[in-house]
């Protein structure tokens, strides 16, 4: 048997020199695969260093904003009615809730103390015609022996003015008398106007003063076939709610039920103390719903403003810089904008100034964002191209 044979040198050296050369490429392959890799990390962390975001553009308006604002109804036309006449009250016809016609007969007042001086005025103005009366047949006798020297001029001329003076006591008494009757006519409370009785604050045989405006009202009447609505509208909104213009009113009774009313007036001055404006509204009441002294929620729509544009609510920035934006200007930089709200609508609000309809303004900026810093901003798969996809 032979033994086996050794390999021999040449072929060690080539052995030697194929395995360090697979072990040089696995190096090299290992090498160049880390370097690719860190290079890919490199430029992944790169990526993810710039912050990305989303972009939404300003929009107008579609509808003016809604001005909800409180309102107080009062009656188309009040009248207190005042006692014009001392005395008790006899009785009353009407109560709180009734309708009246104008005319109608609200309550009478006895008058004992009237009656007295009516009375003596009309023995007084008897009296004054019965002296009037003779004195004209005395100054009618003087005057016919005029020309005979049986009496002097002087008596004549007496005799004649005497007469003249009762003829105006006559007429004093009857004026007194013509007062006196119109004074009591008002013992008769009656309804100046159609309307419906809202008050009554007055009994049977209660004392009753001459108040002349100034003492308590016995009876009210309201007209309510249309009630007024004032409201107090911010100096802001003043000149976008002028007459002929509309508005719907809502009572806590009604919340369902919607009323139309028309601005009719405005006081076109501001009150200093509260910084509004007085708004005057006519509502149609045919059906008696409104009731006088009740509120309301007054709501205006407003005119759309051409200028204004619309941004979410998210995309504003407020701090010690003060109420800003947050806009993608050149080179996909970051640009602060100051702005000013014009209205807040809740999920969105209307800014009056500092952006332009062509900005691109962030939704929801990153907490330390910064002014001048780059940004991404992101697309949405589900519509992007096929390109930006790939």
């Amino acid at each position: 048997m032979h033994p086996p044979k050794r390999p021999s040198k040449r072929g060690l050296r080539l052995f030697g020199l194929v395995a360090s050369a697979v072990l040089i490429a696995i190096v090299v392959i290992g090498l160049i695969t880390r370097a690719t890799q860190a290079s890919s990390l490199k430029t992944w962390t790169d990526e993810q260093a710039i912050p990305t975001v989303n972009v939404v553009a300003p929009e107008p308006g579609k509808a003016g904003p809604v001005l909800d604002l409180p309102g107080r109804l009062e009656a188309f036309t009040r009248a207190p009615i005042y006692a014009q006449v001392s005395g008790y009250l006899k009785d009353w016809k009407t109560d709180i809730g009734a309708h009246v016609k104008t005319g109608e007969l609200l309550g009478e007042i006895d008058t004992p103390e009237l009656d007295q001086q009516l009375a003596q005025a009309r023995a007084d103005l008897v009296s004054a015609k019965a002296n009037a009366n003779l004195a004209e047949i005395t100054a009618k006798r003087w005057q016919a022996m005029t020309g005979t020297d049986s009496v002097a001029q002087q008596d004549i001329d007496e005799r004649t003015s005497d007469y003249t003076a009762k003829v105006a006591l006559v007429s004093a008494a009857q004026a007194n008398v013509d007062r006196l009757i119109a004074t009591k006519a008002f013992a008769r409370l009656v309804a100046p106007f159609d309307g419906v009785v809202t008050a009554r604050d007055t009994d049977v045989g209660a004392l009753i003063n001459a108040g002349g405006g100034t003492g308590p009202e016995m009876f009210v009447v309201s007209d309510i076939h249309q009630l007024r609505v004032y409201v107090q509208v911010p100096q802001s909104d003043g000149p976008s709610i002028r007459p002929g213009s509309s508005a719907v009113l809502v009572v806590p009774e009604y919340p369902t039920r919607e009323f139309h009313a028309k601005v009719v007036a405005t006081s076109d001055a501001v009150n200093a103390n509260s910084g509004t404006t007085l708004v005057q509204l006519l509502v149609d009441n045919a059906d008696g719903a409104l009731m006088p002294g009740a509120f309301a929620h007054v709501r205006f729509n407003l005119p759309v403003d051409a200028a204004a544009l619309r941004v979410p609510a998210s995309a504003l920035i407020f701090d010690n810089a003060g109420l800003r934006v947050a806009t993608i200007g050149a080179g996909d930089k970051v640009a602060f904008k100051k702005v000013s709200i014009l209205y807040d609508f809740g999920k969105s609000v209307e800014i009056g100034s500092g952006l332009q309809a062509g900005d691109r303004v962030i939704d929801s900026p990153p907490d330390g964002i910064k002014d001048g810093e780059a940004v991404k901003i992101a697309s949405d798969d589900a519509t992007a191209k096929p390109h930006e996809k790939a």
